[in-house]
């Protein structure tokens, strides 16, 4: 029966941590969550197909507005490119849209060289003023035939796994520094690798609490004395330690409470773009 398909793995699922008490109000939101409504601009249908070209070359039936917009509509859906394709066209006739739906293997050729127009700026070279950096790391779970045989047979198998560190371009979301170590590195430890691989200055250097500690500043400030390190402190047992730190070369820890908004908006915007590029990737 589908529902005793993962009953084996049931004991991992969490209990509710709170008490629900508006239930009418918690179902409706449940039932919004499978609602379906799709809209599309009067700008857009009219850049749906693509300019004429005033160059030597092929003629690009799609925009890369029509092609962002499939593909979007694929990732939010979590439906491959042929199930794009057949989502399109059964949902552009009930609009009453008489518009060309581009086929799979358009979409996967173009997905191939489409670029993100908040990287433009990339391809005409990266200014020269200090960048605004974003650092943290990501796990990567390395599969084979260990999964498969505790998934079978019950065996005991040592999992591998690879992390993934990054530094972003907070203005552009461009990954423009990254290493790859084993589960063992930490993650303060491969700050000086990700920072040699940045040519240019830094204005702003932020990451979690794991990065929290005297190499990242020592490493930043030696590559940028004049960088403004944005950490919040790693959760300790001490109260007084809770408090955003900011912190130049040769001088002591400062408290700075006033950066709290910009570590959290700072973080987010890292999520997000590490959710952009894997799906780019």
């Amino acid at each position: 029966m589908p529902f005793k398909h993962n009953a084996a793995r049931r004991h991992r699922i969490g209990r509710m941590k709170f008490k629900v008490t508006n239930w009418p109000e918690y179902e409706a939101g449940l039932r919004r969550r499978g609602s379906l409504t799709l809209w599309l601009t009067p700008e857009a249908l009219a850049m749906w197909l693509a300019p004429r070209r005033t160059t030597r070359g092929g003629q690009p039936r799609y925009s890369d507005l029509a092609i962002e917009t499939a593909l979007t509509l694929g990732l939010v859906l979590g439906l491959r490119l042929r199930q794009v394709e057949g989502l399109l066209g059964s949902v552009l006739p009930l609009m009453g849209l008489a518009l060309a739906v581009p086929d799979h293997t358009t979409l996967s050729r173009r997905a191939r060289t489409w670029q993100s127009p908040n990287k433009a700026h990339a391809l005409q070279g990266r200014p020269d003023g200090p960048v605004h950096i974003l650092v943290d790391s990501t796990g990567l779970q390395v599969y084979g035939a260990g999964q498969w045989l505790e998934e079978k047979h019950g065996a005991r198998s040592r999992r591998g796994w690879r992390k993934l560190h990054v530094a972003l371009d907070a203005d552009s979301s461009e990954i423009i520094a990254h290493t790859m170590t084993d589960q063992d590195a930490g993650d303060a430890s491969q700050v000086e690798p990700l920072l040699n691989q940045i040519d240019g200055r830094i204005g702003q250097f932020t990451a979690d609490g794991a990065y929290d500690g005297k190499p990242t500043y020592d490493a930043v400030t030696d590559h940028s004395a004049a960088a403004v390190i944005v950490i919040p402190p790693a959760r300790q047992r001490d109260r007084t330690s809770r408090r955003s730190i900011s912190r130049t070369k040769g001088s002591a820890y400062r408290c700075n409470q006033q950066r709290r908004a910009n570590e959290m908006a700072g973080l987010h915007r890292l999520r997000q773009a590490l959710a952009d590029n894997q799906w780019m990737g």
